[in-house]
């Protein structure tokens, strides 16, 4: 049987204006669901595992039941969502375009997953039968008490022999409940398997820094070696780091690539040039999710790799927070098939 993945994390509603409009700026707002570690199961569920999504949720709410439904929909396992007070979170997205940057708003303050702490989820259960457990430091950043709980599942997973992954994920305008993310991340960073990051992640999760200059659109990319060695050397339970190399040209246009580090070896994908994004939100989870398939289903951890950046190269041509595409359709592109040609 494959392998059974879970996933931890917060679901909120998704608010966006139409196309590439401003907020409100005409009076309508499309309502989807998003959610960095939701993302990663439902895109592992479309590329064919088994795939199962924890999280907390409020009681007796419409919006919530019809995110459950979407779940199922997607084919992802929500036999283990948690039901307690408190509220859905929501967030907006307003979509950028050329020199203008997307913007994001949230509103999640006091929401179920914010108000539970460690003992409001039976972790034996939750994990019941599952090989691999994902996080992000998205959930940490919410409040004191989603920190504790993510690390008590955290521990749980490594009790149970899982493998666990954890993608830094830092987001400034969250960790605002009394410690920086340099305080918590890197017991999470110690008790991984496969980190997954970005240049500012290294540094404001695991304070290890490296001059690199992120803004100039052109990358070094040979630095990304040294940085991800002093990861490994400062983290020495980790068996491999992956770092995505983003070259925000515009907001409509970036170079996209990533990197892998094995401790044996280090690795560099191709490099995709995306032009014309539609939606970069959710394209760092296709990545960590086709990462997590590919070591999970793939040959190696070259083709792992690969597929990873290819799924997030598809998933900025869709609008959402979820990716949409097929083993299948990853697989193509990685063959080479990018050109865009209508199939008939």
């Amino acid at each position: 049987m494959t392998p059974l993945i879970a996933s931890f994390g917060e679901i909120m509603l998704r608010l966006t204006p139409p196309g590439f409009e401003r907020l409100l700026q005409s009076p309508e707002l499309i309502a989807t669901f998003g959610g960095g570690e939701a993302n990663v199961a439902v895109a592992l569920a479309q590329f064919g595992a088994r795939s199962r999504y924890v999280t907390v949720i409020p009681p007796a709410h419409a919006i919530a039941d019809a995110f459950l439904g979407e779940m199922r929909r997607f084919g992802v396992d929500d036999s283990r969502v948690v039901r307690r007070p408190g509220r859905l979170g929501i967030y907006f997205v307003e979509a950028g375009a050329n020199q203008r940057p997307s913007k994001v708003l949230y509103d999640r303050a006091y929401s179920s997953i914010a108000l539970s702490g460690p003992g409001a989820i039976d972790w034996n259960a939750a994990l019941e039968n599952a090989h691999w457990f994902h996080v992000t430091g998205i959930t940490p950043a919410i409040s004191a008490c989603a920190a504790e709980l993510t690390l008590e599942g955290v521990r749980r997973a490594k009790e149970l022999g899982m493998q666990v992954s954890c993608d830094l994920n830092f987001r400034k305008n969250l960790w605002k409940w009394g410690k920086q993310a340099s305080e918590v991340m890197p017991e999470f960073a110690r008790l991984a398997d496969v980190c997954i990051a970005n240049e500012e992640d290294c540094q404001h999760c695991l304070s290890v820094h490296l001059d690199i200059d992120v803004e100039s659109g052109s990358l070094e990319r040979q630095k990304y070696a040294e940085l991800s060695e002093r990861v490994l050397a400062t983290y020495p339970n980790l068996k491999m780091l992956a770092i995505t190399l983003r070259e925000s040209k515009s907001a409509s246009h970036n170079g996209w690539s990533a990197c892998l580090h094995t401790r044996e070896e280090f690795l560099l994908s191709r490099h995709y040039d995306i032009t014309h994004i539609v939606d970069r939100v959710g394209g760092g989870d296709a990545f960590a999710a086709g990462l997590i398939f590919g070591l999970t289903h793939l040959g190696s951890h070259g083709d792992a790799l690969e597929f990873g950046v290819a799924a997030s190269c598809l998933k900025h041509s869709v609008p959402g927070d979820f990716s949409r595409f097929s083993r299948e359709e990853v697989e193509t592109l990685v063959r080479g098939g990018g050109s865009g040609r209508v199939q008939r």
